[in-house]
């Protein structure tokens, strides 16, 4: 009932000074931000994907917590999961402000943060002192200085710094901001980074059971370039994939003051073409990998449909900054509903 008024407060700031004081203002609440919206867990919410038992099926999505600083406080709002991130191997500020426009009557946003961090050692001690015991993901990426032949070497040294800590690790090759990162979803290069982190992570995990992989792909991806993703994920053993990154298309926003800023699109403009990946990856993987659907949640209705579509857990992230905590309760009993 709260978050209408603050958002009407928040939305008259620059959007990124208000996604600052809204997450700062999360913090100051600690476990009392539960108070804003968070259901206790139901019957029949848990699921084990991954290997990994959630509590219940809608997480955060990477990109609201860049650096881990806001757990505490996140983990108190219902999620079944967080994912934080994206991080680099070193610091960097990312692309020049200002960097997110919010198109409110579309509820959608364009960001071209370009992964601004802190880096993995500051997001590590940020995660400890967090003191969050839920189910954490940490997405990783590559600086913009590291030229896209030596990706690898940024993706395996993230891999290696958060591996103890996270529950599951998402190597993101799909953000539109960072200069020719998105080549690295060709079949060759792809292909190419998959082994050597499929062959590092048995490294780390010295004869224990791995932790899981998942690879977080862009909307933007025609027919071919899906076959080849999921022949990729099958033959390296990737365990899930996230179904879709923000999208450089502008359908949907044509004549909005905003749609010629350079950057991704998120939010309800993005909901029916990722939903489509994701079906099209459902069909052709038929169950061998998990999927994991984010992309224009605004609804239950909306969560329960990437659910129909065939993933197995949902991520919000812009949705959740127009709905506020409610669309996580509301994301939860209609995934509930279904059964699935």
């Amino acid at each position: 009932m709260l978050y209408p008024l603050a958002r009407s407060l928040l939305f008259r700031l620059d959007p990124e000074t208000a996604h600052d004081v809204a997450l700062r203002g999360l913090r100051a609440l600690g476990p009392g931000a539960r108070l804003l919206g968070a259901a206790p867990e139901g019957d029949g919410e848990a699921r084990t994907v991954m290997g990994i038992r959630f509590p219940n099926a809608v997480g955060l999505a990477a990109g609201l917590d860049k650096n881990g600083e806001y757990l505490g406080a996140l983990g108190a709002l219902g999620f079944g999961h967080v994912e934080i991130g994206t991080v680099t191997p070193r610091p960097q500020p990312g692309n020049s402000r200002p960097r997110l426009f919010r198109l409110e009557r579309h509820e959608a946003l364009i960001n071209r943060f370009g992964f601004n961090n802190v880096g993995v050692e500051q997001l590590l001690r940020n995660v400890e002192a967090s003191g969050y015991r839920g189910v954490l993901g940490i997405n990783i990426g590559k600086n913009a200085n590291t030229p896209l032949e030596r990706a690898a070497d940024d993706y395996l040294a993230c891999l290696e710094a958060v591996y103890a800590r996270a529950d599951y690790v998402t190597v993101n090759i799909s953000s539109p901001n960072t200069r020719n990162l998105r080549d690295l979803q060709s079949k060759e290069r792809l292909g190419e980074l998959l082994s050597a982190l499929v062959e590092r992570r048995a490294q780390v995990a010295n004869g224990a059971r791995p932790k899981p992989l998942a690879v977080k792909i862009a909307p933007d991806l025609d027919e071919s370039q899906c076959d080849a993703i999921c022949e990729l994920a099958l033959a390296h053993g990737i365990d899930a994939l996230i179904a879709t990154n923000t999208t450089l298309s502008r359908v949907g926003v044509e004549g909005h003051p905003c749609a010629s800023e350079a950057g991704g699109l998120s939010g309800r403009p993005v909901f029916a073409r990722s939903t489509d990946v994701l079906s099209a990856l459902a069909r052709r993987l038929e169950g061998r990998v998990p999927l994991i659907g984010v992309g224009g949640i605004l609804s239950g209705a909306d969560a329960r449909a990437k659910i129909t579509a065939g993933a197995s857990l949902v991520q919000v992230y812009t949705g959740f900054i127009y709905r506020g905590p409610s669309l996580i309760a509301e994301a939860r009993r209609a995934i509930a509903a279904t059964g699935a």
